[in-house]
């Protein structure tokens, strides 16, 4: 995870077509710039960066399932409940399942646990947009590539 260049994705561990859903995993940095406003002397994980955390998981969700044609841009954030505090060098398991795609939407329920302790969730809404841009999908489909994120064999169920 690096949080001051926002990819907040380490690992993608499976990517379940038929369940339509996402593992990921992600360590917090033992030190970053964030901290140092985040709090002096007691650094913690920003919460929206929790948020951020749960919309790029899902975002490669949508991708994977889309094989790379629809490119999700985060438009809502609902229900969103931070519940726990999250210091650094911590190792985070997300999940994200899709609960609709389709009429130019996606909607995702993402969580975050750390162990077996319950951090956050939400329902977020994403905007999706035919993925045209050359440069653009040769990126996401390199970084993809690199988390571990299947990117020729999968396509929406």
């Amino acid at each position: 995870m690096r949080l001051e260049y926002f990819d907040m994705i380490d690992q993608v561990v499976t990517v379940n077509v038929g369940d339509r859903s996402i593992l990921a995993q992600s360590r917090v940095p033992k030190e970053s710039p964030i901290f140092e406003g985040h709090f002096p002397g007691h650094p913690l994980m920003p919460g929206v960066l929790l948020i951020e955390t749960m919309a790029q998981a899902s975002g490669y969700l949508i991708l994977a399932l889309n094989a790379f044609t629809q490119m999700p841009f985060l438009a809502s954030v609902k229900q969103a409940k931070l519940r726990s505090f999250v210091d650094p060098d911590r190792e985070l398991t997300v999940n994200a399942s899709l609960l609709h795609d389709g009429s130019g939407f996606a909607v995702t329920q993402a969580e975050i646990r750390c162990e077996s302790e319950a951090i956050c969730d939400a329902e977020l809404t994403f905007k999706t947009l035919p993925l045209e841009e050359p440069g653009l999908m040769r990126h996401l489909r390199e970084k993809a590539g690199k988390m571990g994120l299947p990117i020729t064999q999968l396509h929406h169920a």
